[in-house]
């Protein structure tokens, strides 16, 4: 079953005795409660409301899920999958839904990210107080989490592989197998994309080719280094990583975007497994990464 959110595609697939309607159904579930939750473009979301309104804030369970996801991709990303990047996102023309982007504007002076510990979230309270022009996009974190959180409810009954804008999240078996996920690093699918086989775990890939856009002539995307508040300037143009849960996995690949010329090491020191393209088409593979099947 192929969908639509938040302007990325998506599709949900299921075997064994997992009937695709359950799984579809906690898809639409949790689309909604995140959505109502963390849609920074929706001027009634919980997120919305927060980022109006510094200051000490109980949240929902759904909000606190997220600010969570996010704090695990700060702190393994070491730092550099920031939710605070907002206000960067918004100078640099990520202010409106993607498809309405307009390229006017001033080419910003870059301000680097207030950093997560700032927004001061507890999750054993479910409270988050903001500082002073601090504000969070949970957008990354979210759909990755979406992800996950479909798997984890659906999984014990059979085999199941969600994806979403990219971020896939699975368990158990496919129909005859592993399951099989094609690589791409484009919104344009070939049928000749490399494939890996996984029964368990995620994948996601981050790519400064998708969702770009231009600034007065200059070429931006929507992967923002926390340190400069500039949309990342390193040698990897896409990155796909392979960890035991979407969320870890989308930020690692955020952050070898961000890390440059370290992240091959910083990847494989932290136990996944990657494939790293360069702007020059070169691939750097890291940490065993399984052998690739192209159709």
């Amino acid at each position: 079953m192929r969908f639509e959110v938040w302007g990325m595609s998506g599709s949900v697939h299921t075997s064994g005795g997992l009937d695709l309607a359950d799984a579809e159904e906690r898809l639409w579930f949790w689309v909604g409660e995140i959505d109502r939750a963390c849609n920074r473009f929706r001027p009634d979301s919980e997120i919305s409301r927060l980022n109006a309104t510094p200051g000490l804030h109980h949240v929902s369970p759904t909000l606190s899920l997220a600010l969570s996801a996010a704090a695990k991709a700060y702190d393994i990303s070491s730092r550099a999958c920031d939710s605070t990047i907002l206000s960067s996102l918004e100078a640099w023309g990520y202010d409106r839904d993607f498809a309405q982007l307009a390229t006017e504007g001033e080419v910003p002076s870059p301000t680097p990210a207030p950093g997560f510990e700032r927004a001061h979230f507890d999750p054993a309270t479910s409270t988050v107080s903001l500082e002073p022009g601090v504000r969070l996009d949970l957008g990354a974190s979210a759909k990755a989490l979406l992800a996950d959180l479909v798997v984890a409810d659906v999984s014990e009954r059979g085999g199941v592989c969600v994806e979403v804008g990219g971020d896939v999240a699975l368990a158990g078996a496919g129909p005859e197998g592993p399951w099989v996920i094609g690589v791409s690093d484009s919104l344009t699918i070939t049928g000749h994309e490399p494939r890996v086989a996984m029964t368990a775990g995620a994948l996601a890939t981050s790519s400064t080719r998708v969702r770009s856009w231009t600034r007065q002539s200059l070429p931006v995307h929507h992967i923002i280094d926390p340190a400069t508040g500039r949309p990342a300037e390193g040698p990897f143009v896409s990155a796909t990583v392979s960890a035991t849960d979407c969320v870890s996995a989308n930020a690692l690949s955020t952050a070898a975007l961000i890390w440059g010329e370290d992240a091959p090491f910083r990847i494989a020191q932290g136990g996944s497994a990657a494939r790293l393209v360069k702007r020059d088409g070169t691939l750097v593979l890291v940490g065993g990464w399984p052998q690739e099947e192209n159709s």
